[in-house]
C-alpha cells in the first residue's frame, strides 16, 4: 500500500509541471494537445515495438502483432473513448491557463474531487458517500476564497471548471476500463483515440476559435518533448497503475495538491506571486487540509480492512 501511495504522489508532482508548460508553449490549446497526443502515440508505438521484438526473440512469435490481435473493435473503441475524455480535459485545462494564468487554471483542477463525489455513485452504482462530499465541500470553500482575490479571470475559471469535470469522468471511466487491459497497450490506444477524435473536431473548433500557428517554434520543441515523455507517457502510466489499486475519489482528491506544485513553479517563472494575497493562501491551506484528511481516512479504512 505504501508503494501505491508513493506512486500516486509522484504522479501528482509530475503533473505539477503541466500547467507551467501549457503557458510556456506558444501554441493554441487544441493544437498543443494535438501535438502532445501525436508525439505520445508515436513514442508509445516505438516503445511497444522494441519491447515486443525482445519478447519475439525469446518466444519465436510476433509478440507485438499478438498483443494487437487480442483486442477487438469494441476494446479499441472503449480505450479510444477514454482517451477522448482525456484529450478534452487537456484542451479545456490549457485554454483555462491561457485565458487567465497558471494559478487559476491549476486551482480549478481541485474541483475534480467534488465532481468525482457526484459522478462516481451514478456511474459505478454505489451508495453516495457523505464523507467524500464533505471533503469536497472543504475544497470548494478553498477555491471560493482563492477566487475572491480577482474577478478578471471569469472565462479562465469557467474553462477550468469544465476541465475538472471532464477529468473526473476520465478517472472514473479509466479505472473501470483499465482493469481489463494492459496499461501500456491501453495508453497507446488512448493516445490514438484522443488524437483521432481531436483531428475530427479541429475544423469545427477552428471555425469558432482560430487556432493560428499549427507548428511549434523555438523552445516549444523542448517544452513539448518534456511534456510528452515525462508529463504524458510517464504520468499516464503511473495514473493507470495507481487507479488499479487506489479508489478514484482518493486519486482525484490527492491531485488537488497539483496546484501547490504548479503555483510554486509559476511564482518563480512568471512572478505570479505579485497577484496573490492572504485569501489565496488560506484557500490553498483548505485544499491541502482536505487532501490530508481524505488520505488519512483512506489509510485508516484500509488498515482496518
Amino acid at each position: 500500500m505504501k508503494k501505491d501511495y508513493f506512486l500516486l504522489h509522484l504522479s501528482v508532482f509530475i503533473a505539477g509541471f503541466t500547467g507551467v508548460l501549457g503557458r510556456l508553449i506558444t501554441l493554441d490549446s487544441a493544437i498543443l494537445v494535438w501535438w502532445r497526443m501525436a508525439a505520445a502515440a508515436v513514442i508509445m508505438y516505438i516503445y511497444l515495438r522494441i519491447s515486443a521484438r525482445r519478447r519475439t526473440m525469446r518466444q519465436g512469435t510476433d509478440a507485438f502483432d499478438a498483443s494487437l490481435r487480442k483486442y477487438n473493435i469494441m476494446d479499441v473503441l472503449q480505450m479510444g473513448g477514454v482517451g477522448m475524455l482525456l484529450c478534452l480535459h487537456w484542451v479545456f485545462f490549457y485554454a483555462s491557463i491561457k485565458a487567465s494564468n497558471v494559478s487559476i487554471g491549476v486551482v480549478c483542477f481541485s474541483l475534480v474531487g467534488f465532481f468525482t463525489a457526484l459522478f462516481e455513485p451514478i456511474i459505478n452504482k454505489h451508495r453516495f458517500s457523505g464523507r467524500e462530499f464533505l471533503f469536497s465541500l472543504l475544497t470548494i470553500l478553498g477555491i471560493w476564497l482563492i477566487f475572491q482575490f480577482d474577478a478578471r479571470y471569469r472565462l479562465g475559471i469557467a474553462l477550468g471548471v469544465v476541465s475538472s469535470a471532464l477529468y473526473a469522468l476520465f478517472a472514473i471511466v479509466n479505472q473501470r476500463v483499465g482493469k481489463h487491459y494492459e496499461p501500456k497497450n491501453m495508453l497507446l490506444w488512448e493516445m490514438i483515440g484522443g488524437l483521432v477524435g481531436l483531428s475530427c473536431l479541429l475544423p469545427l473548433y477552428n471555425m469558432f476559435i482560430p487556432v493560428g500557428r499549427l507548428y511549434p517554434v523555438g523552445m516549444d520543441y523542448a517544452y513539448l518533448a518534456f511534456m510528452v515523455v515525462v508529463c504524458t507517457i510517464g504520468l499516464c502510466l503511473l495514473q493507470i497503475i495507481v487507479l488499479q489499486k487506489i479508489p478514484a475519489f482518493t486519486v482525484n482528491l490527492t491531485y488537488n495538491l497539483e496546484p501547490v506544485y504548479s503555483i510554486i513553479l509559476s511564482m518563480f517563472i512568471f512572478s505570479e506571486y505579485k497577484e496573490l494575497n492572504y485569501s489565496f493562501c488560506i484557500g490553498i491551506a483548505l485544499i491541502i487540509t482536505s487532501v490530508v484528511l481524505q488520505t488519512l481516512s483512506e489509510v485508516k479504512r484500509r488498515s482496518k480492512a
